[in-house]
């Protein structure tokens, strides 16, 4: 029930900060943003209570730094670079979970197909990245394992659980590819509402897959 309530709650404060997307609001963003990651966070936590291990505290600080992200990415002031530090972060904690219990696993095709995705994308915004190429590619490559590791978790223990997490992680890396398309290549006000959608659902699908 108290779950059922933190994700109702992260909807509601999800729906007004979408809101404040399309009304270019920023009194809305600033309160319902970091809100609406802090009741996801909620949500892990209540899914996971009683059973608060090793998986479920690395997605808990992985949720922590997206909203210390979060925070940077809607300041006024450019703070793309410690924004995506915080994300790294983040990526790095949900990485690491997906590893618990049985170590980083390999399967070539599941390498292979997040590798081409990658390559494809970076060859995408190679041209319009400047200074930020090292960052990028830095930041593609760990988000892209996360991603590799969120399904090898699947192929190894099944369950609803760790597929809630690897949906979740496809969601999440459909989001940054699309942040970092419209910041790279293809300016458009119209993309905030795809990339926060994403966003959110893939966090709350992740924050589900809390208590393995």
């Amino acid at each position: 029930m108290t779950t059922s309530l933190f994700i109702i709650l992260a909807v509601i404060t999800a729906a007004l900060e979408l809101w404040g997307e399309h009304q270019d609001s920023r009194k809305l963003i600033y309160v319902f943003k970091p809100a609406t990651t802090l009741l996801i966070l909620l949500v892990a936590l209540t899914t996971a209570w009683g059973n608060v291990g090793r998986y479920t505290g690395l997605i808990l600080i992985g949720l922590v730094f997206s909203t210390i992200g979060d925070i940077l990415l809607m300041l006024p002031s450019d703070q793309f670079v410690p924004g995506l530090g915080s994300f790294l972060a983040a990526q790095l904690c949900y990485a690491a979970a997906y590893t618990t219990g049985h170590g980083f696993a390999f399967t070539w095709w599941l390498l292979a197909c997040f590798s081409i995705y990658g390559i494809a994308l970076v060859r995408y915004l190679w041209p319009k990245l400047g200074k930020m190429r090292v960052p990028v590619i830095a930041y593609a490559a760990v988000i892209l394992t996360m991603g590799w590791q969120a399904w090898e978790r699947v192929l190894w223990n099944g369950g609803a659980r760790p597929l809630l997490a690897a949906l979740g992680a496809l969601l999440f890396i459909a989001s940054d590819s699309v942040i970092a398309i419209a910041r790279f290549r293809v300016k458009s006000k119209h993309t905030r509402l795809p990339i926060m959608i994403t966003y959110y659902l893939g966090q709350l699908l992740i924050a589900l897959s809390a208590g393995q």
